[in-house]
């Protein structure tokens, strides 16, 4: 059975300001965001992404279209008759507060009782693993642990939807790689739909359910990151998240959602899978992710051959790059192993056998 929806927009569309001054920042956006899930919106700086919360919590007011939670329309309510909550970027803590006094902040605000405030901050508490931290004020912890008091602060007020803006990209890699699998700990746990937005690919696929990669005020794809990392439907989704490959061909036929190419360089014919609802012409692009190919010895029966331009040892694996016959290159990762070591080295003739199912077709 399918989750009810959250969140809808509904041709939703964002200029700031007028007439030839006036900047298109979204352009017909519609998405449903599911009921209990964890959704981000991806995209680099511009996109649209941040506009897009922004209209979802009450800050900015669509030019056209329908923002819908739950199915009401809540375009014309202001952010405080909204049930839902931001996660900004700074946190806007109050540091002559204690952690404690943050995180209840909202809910006196919300004329709760003193003994609803002090059980919810525990339970909030709890849940951050904070609970030995309640009387220290917030100046005096680390940027870690501000974020958690932020987030238990969010929470407190039990919204339906709790929008995050970038949250982590104040913190170190460690810890932000940390804070990645909080965060989804903490969604599971509440059960809160999470809105996300961020432009660092590698947190969308790790905390995500589903992915919206957007571009120039538009989402030109939605899916699960697997689906979106593996099978990306447009040439700007490949190349955004992730190392990848394009190689030209021309379209040989199609049998269902699959294409016959043959590729440009070395005139051999692959399978390669059709994005939904796209009919291809006759010169197509097609896109492998470097660790969907192995390198192989020169004589062996390889569907591209190239020279091998350089080496490059990652510890966990090592990429080759591959100088094609048509110029192009092409980088294959492969995972290292002590009981079969690599035997390729810079300036060798080289093989690359593409796996199968590993190419797909792209909307250029």
């Amino acid at each position: 059975m399918a989750s009810a929806a959250a969140v809808e927009a509904r041709g939703v569309t964002k200029v700031f300001g007028v007439g030839q001054e006036g900047v298109r920042a979204l352009d017909g956006v519609s998405v449903t965001i599911r009921e209990n899930e964890f959704f981000t919106l991806l995209g680099p700086s511009g996109c649209g992404k941040t506009t897009l919360l922004r209209l979802i919590a009450g800050f900015e007011f669509p030019t056209e279209g329908e923002i819908l939670l739950y199915g009401e329309d809540i375009a014309p309510l202001p952010p405080f008759k909204r049930p839902v909550n931001t996660v900004f970027q700074n946190y806007s803590l109050f540091p002559h507060m204690t952690v404690g006094q943050n995180i209840g902040f909202g809910l006196e605000m919300l004329r709760k009782s003193k003994a609803e405030v002090d059980a919810r901050v525990s339970d909030m508490l709890r849940l951050v693993r904070m609970e030995e931290l309640r009387n220290r004020k917030t100046s005096q912890i680390s940027g870690g642990q501000q974020q958690r008091v932020a987030l238990a602060r969010a929470l407190a007020p039990q919204p339906k939807v709790l929008l995050l803006d970038e949250p982590l990209s104040a913190l170190d890699y460690k810890l932000r790689k940390d804070m990645q699998i909080e965060l989804k700990r903490l969604q599971n746990e509440t059960g809160i739909t999470f809105i996300f937005v961020t432009h660092d690919q590698e947190e969308a696929l790790t905390m995500s359910d589903r992915i919206a990669v957007m571009s120039k005020g538009h989402i030109l794809q939605i899916g699960a990151p697997r689906e979106i990392y593996d099978h990306p439907a447009e040439r700007f989704v490949a190349n955004f998240i992730g190392e990848t490959n394009f190689l030209q061909g021309e379209l040989v036929g199609t049998t269902g959602a699959k294409a016959n190419v043959r590729l440009s360089c070395g005139g051999v014919a692959i399978a390669a899978t059709l994005p939904q609802g796209f009919t291809p012409k006759d010169k197509v692009t097609v896109v492998v992710r470097p660790e969907h190919a192995q390198i192989a010895a020169n004589g062996t029966k390889a569907t591209l051959t190239g020279k091998l331009e350089n080496v490059v040892y990652f510890g966990t694996d090592t990429h080759f790059h591959v100088r094609l016959q048509d110029g192009s290159e092409f980088i294959v990762r492969q995972q290292n192993s002590r009981t079969n070591p690599i035997a390729f080295a810079q300036g060798d003739q080289a093989g690359i056998v593409i796996d199968e199912n590993a190419a797909q077709v792209l909307r250029d």
